[in-house]
């Protein structure tokens, strides 16, 4: 568990939990969801003796559960927002990338490397509470940065820290919607890996388990963002029916934040506009592949036909000069032979000659 002081100008790491609020600023508490759980009751006994409420005992098993969906609840005392992140492990992606080719292995890999765990939020007027999964960066980075703002704003003064638990929740939760960019890359690349394999020309693609992966992949993500998008609005809403501020500063800071949420909620609309995007270009992917398969198999019969056609005159040479009569032209001939076999040769090469003209034996028919 890492706690924080958090000033308009300082950002300062605390060793404990302090025993009562600083008088400026506000303070971070984050935490693993194991660490959360293990230092529970000690951050339930400090809440009160800090003015807040203490947590309910559903919002605790909704921070320490990993199955949930996003979604947004209010109290009287705090707000509770659980935010799925949509992320990759390391190794995975830069596997993947590497790959200049792209195979269905390594789309696998990638399908198997999306993680939409959830992070849990807990707003309070001056504390916010941050539940991460185990492997999450987002805390780290965030600490990282701002340390450095903290820096940057003792240096030139024009680098403005988080002002309130919200500012800083808004700011992490906008961080990993944007870290959905490096996701969109790998989904891309995924995606146009599956469609040249499934539109090759000679290809016999028989792999429809990494594209039936593929597509549940995709909705499974497009459900995800559209339960951000829902949680974020439901936050939204909660904030417009906050009391109005009397302080014109405290009334700028509101207004802050409801530029900041919106601009949230648009990133998230973005990311669910190209997800579905992605999930209809897989779909056209199919639908081409069993059109180029149609096509394919119209040519093979187009040009049976053709062959049949050709030698169908050619059967009925034979059939006439096999009937079993005395007496037909050519029979007792010396050339009959000769003439009968050049007959049908001339049949066949004017058959194949005015089917080629008519293109009924290329691949592109007039």
């Amino acid at each position: 568990m890492r706690i924080f002081h958090i000033t308009p100008a300082h950002f300062v790491a605390l060793e404990a939990l302090p025993q009562s609020l600083p008088d400026e600023g506000f303070i971070w508490i984050g935490c693993g969801r194991r660490e959360f759980e293990v230092g529970l009751p000690e951050l339930q006994a400090s809440l009160p003796g800090w003015g807040c409420d203490t947590l309910l005992d559903f919002h605790v098993r909704d921070l320490l559960s990993t199955q949930l969906p996003s979604h947004f609840e209010d109290t009287s005392g705090y707000d509770l927002l659980v935010f799925r992140r949509l992320a990759t492990s390391p190794g995975s992606r830069e596997q993947f990338l590497d790959d200049e080719r792209g195979t269905l292995a390594t789309v696998r890999l990638a399908l198997r490397s999306i993680d939409t765990s959830p992070v849990g939020f807990v707003v309070y007027d001056r504390v916010l509470i941050t539940v991460h999964p185990a492997d999450c960066q987002v805390r780290e980075w965030f600490a990282h940065r701002l340390v450095q703002q903290a820096v940057e704003a003792d240096a030139r003064g024009s680098v403005r820290l988080p002002t309130s638990p919200a500012d800083l929740m808004l700011r992490m939760v906008n961080h990993m919607v944007d870290s959905y960019l490096e996701l969109r890359r790998l989904l891309t690349r995924q995606l146009s890996t599956v469609q040249h394999e499934l539109l090759k020309p000679r290809s016999h693609f028989t792999d429809w388990e990494v594209l039936l992966a593929t597509g549940e992949a995709l909705r499974l993500l497009e459900d995800t963002c559209e339960d951000q998008h829902s949680a974020i609005q439901e936050w939204i809403d909660a904030l417009v029916e906050w009391p109005p501020e009397a302080d014109p500063a405290a009334a700028r800071e509101r207004e802050l934040l409801h530029v900041r949420s919106r601009d949230v909620l648009e990133h998230v609309a973005r990311v669910l506009t190209h997800m579905r995007r992605l999930e209809q270009s897989a779909e056209a992917g199919v639908q081409m592949h069993f059109s180029l398969m149609g096509q394919r198999t119209n040519d093979v019969m187009r040009t049976l036909t053709v062959l049949t056609a050709i030698f169908l005159p050619l059967n009925l040479i034979t059939g006439i000069f096999g009937m079993n009569f005395e007496w037909m032209p050519l029979i007792h001939s010396a050339r009959g032979f000769a003439v009968a076999a050049g007959l049908m040769v001339l049949v066949a090469v004017g058959l194949g000659v005015f089917f080629w003209r008519k293109r009924y034996l290329g691949t592109r028919p007039r």
